[in-house]
């Protein structure tokens, strides 16, 4: 089925200072926090679970200006990547943010498991830094995470491509239907980076164990982003 346009956003975002931190992990592990219908998707024999810091800005409707002070925000998600019927995608176990109205509307339009409470995220002088600490739902859980900052790859690998070239979402739909939404951007712009500090729980707070690997870690400055509507999958 393979990628699917987006014909008319939704919505436009801005994803700036992303850092990616990847791990390995057995793909039956990762299925276990999956709903029926989605697959892990594999690269290398393995599945792979991402813990993504950036600074979410401007969210805003096509063609209107941004949202003031509520479409601006640090985000640390916890993602890891899907297939249905040869159409791969993101599945989000958890994103984080220091807004609570984005969070209950994302929850209640998107039905994505947004998170509410204390978060930061600066790049500075080659490095970035990022922490978190939750709030709402209940549940501890926090991160506090530094990436020194490398050169810029001017030919990505094929994980690079594989954890960046990712052009939909999956969520779970009333009654537990999957749905899908299309997402439209530029190809990333990459940095080599390394993570030099990582004291997160946000990862076995989603259902998964610690991992047992060191990160694959990449940084980009960011690209504008186009999301779809999302709609059920059948």
């Amino acid at each position: 089925m393979g990628v699917e346009p987006v014909h008319r956003a939704v919505m436009q975002q801005g994803w700036y200072d992303l850092c990616s931190l990847h791990y390995r992990y057995d793909p039956d592990v990762v299925s276990r926090v999956l709903p029926p219908g989605l697959e892990v998707d594999i690269h290398d024999g393995s599945a792979w679970v991402g813990l993504i810091p950036f600074s979410m800005r401007r969210i805003g409707l096509p063609h209107l200006p941004a949202v003031p002070y509520f479409g601006s925000f640090p985000e640390v998600n916890v993602r890891t990547y899907v297939v249905r019927d040869g159409r791969p995608g993101v599945w989000f176990c958890s994103l984080d943010i220091s807004r609570l109205v984005p969070a209950l509307v994302a929850r209640g339009t998107y039905l994505l498991p947004y998170c509410w409470g204390r978060a930061r995220h600066h790049v500075a002088d080659g490095r970035a830094v990022t922490t978190v600490q939750r709030r709402w739902p209940k549940g501890h859980a926090s991160t506090s995470i530094e990436v020194e900052i490398g050169e810029h790859i001017d030919e990505p690998s094929p994980l690079d491509e594989f954890v960046t070239a990712r052009w939909g979402l999956y969520s779970r739909g009333f009654r537990g239907a999957l749905r899908y939404a299309p997402i439209e951007h530029v190809p990333w712009p990459l940095h080599r980076a390394t993570a030099a500090h990582v004291d997160d729980s946000l990862i076995t707070a989603a259902g998964l164990p610690a991992p047992s690997t060191e990160p694959y870690t990449l940084y980009s400055p960011g690209v504008h982003v186009r999301i779809g509507a999302p709609h059920a999958v059948r």
